[in-house]
This record gives structure tokens, C-alpha cells and sequence, in this order.
């Protein structure tokens, strides 16, 4: 199970086409409001219907989570203790974490990317504490993702894929896409 995290002002383009991408790829992708409202509305007002509240998941055993960027949804994702606890636990633990566009930085502050390459949207990163900045569109280190931005968002699902599938499976769903 992937969970991709929804707040108000989230990035359309980083959520939606992940989730498009990965659910091609039959992977089982849900979509998981952080407020008490399944309708949560992204940065350009496009309202989605999310599958989950956050109260309603566990965060801690899921394949990965995934946060999309986007302004104001990156300082509302920020802002949850719920799924900061999430990241620590899983940060701790190994587990696969999936940030995009200003997303990254949400794992910065918090030290988690300490000594791990990583990646993020123009001006963000000195919110990468400690991490190892690179200019990559997508980046793959320890057991973060992180990506660039709306622009690189089919890159990033499809790194996603190559991971949580393999690389044949990618190589197929980029093909499909005409990509």
C-alpha cells in the first residue's frame, strides 16, 4: 500500500499524475487527507475527494508514503503530528519515503536526511539540513526518494515504480505513456 498525502494547497500535478502512474502499474495507491475532511483542495483550486483520513491509516506499515509539494500544502503537511511522527518512525525504520518539490523540505528540518542525497525545488534547499544537494531530477538515496518539481513528477513516479516493482515494469508503463 502507498499512501500519497493530501493538504490543502497541495501541487495537482505531483499528486495526481504519481498516483495516475502508479495505479498503471498496479500498485495499490491511496490518497490520504490530513485535516478531518475527506475534500481536500490543491494550489490551483482543483478539489479532490481523498480515499483516506489520516485517522483512518497507518502510516507506519505502509510500502512508502508519498508527499507531493505545492504551496501551502508543503507548510500543511509540515504542520501534522501525525505524519511527522510517521516520518520519524519510518526514517528510523528504513522505510520508503517519497517527497517532490518543496516536499523534501519537510524531511530536512527534521534531520532525516542527514548524509543522504537529495533534491529539491530551487530556493529550498537550505531546508535540506545536512543532506547531500544534488540537481537531479530525482534522486534515490537511502530510503528517500525526492525530486525536483511539477516537471519531473512522471520521472519520480516512474523511479517510484522501478522500486517498488522493478525496472521492466517502469521500462512498460513509460513505454504505455509514450514517455
Amino acid at each position: 500500500m502507498v499512501y500519497v498525502m493530501l493538504a490543502d494547497g497541495f501541487e495537482e500535478i505531483e499528486a495526481i499524475a504519481t498516483i495516475d502512474i502508479l495505479r498503471r502499474a498496479e500498485i495499490d495507491t491511496q490518497t490520504v487527507s490530513i485535516s478531518n475532511d475527506y475534500m481536500v483542495t490543491g494550489a490551483h483550486d482543483i478539489p479532490v475527494k481523498a480515499d483516506w483520513l489520516i485517522s483512518e491509516v497507518n502510516l507506519m506499515t505502509a510500502d512508502m508514503i508519498i508527499l507531493p509539494g505545492g504551496m501551502p500544502g508543503t507548510l500543511n503537511l509540515d504542520k501534522n503530528e501525525i505524519l511527522s511522527d510517521a516520518l520519524y518512525y519510518r526514517a528510523e525504520n528504513n522505510l520508503w519515503v517519497a517527497a517532490i518539490c518543496a516536499a523534501p523540505s519537510i524531511l530536512g528540518k527534521r534531520g532525516l536526511l542527514k548524509n543522504i542525497k537529495a533534491t529539491c525545488y530551487p530556493g529550498f534547499e537550505k531546508e535540506l539540513i545536512d543532506a547531500i544537494i544534488t540537481e537531479d531530477r530525482v534522486v534515490v538515496s537511502g530510503s528517500f526518494i525526492t525530486s525536483k518539481g511539477a516537471g519531473t513528477a512522471s520521472d519520480f513516479a516512474l523511479s517510484i515504480i522501478s522500486i517498488l516493482k522493478d525496472n521492466e515494469v517502469a521500462d512498460k508503463i513509460r513505454k504505455q505513456m509514450q514517455y
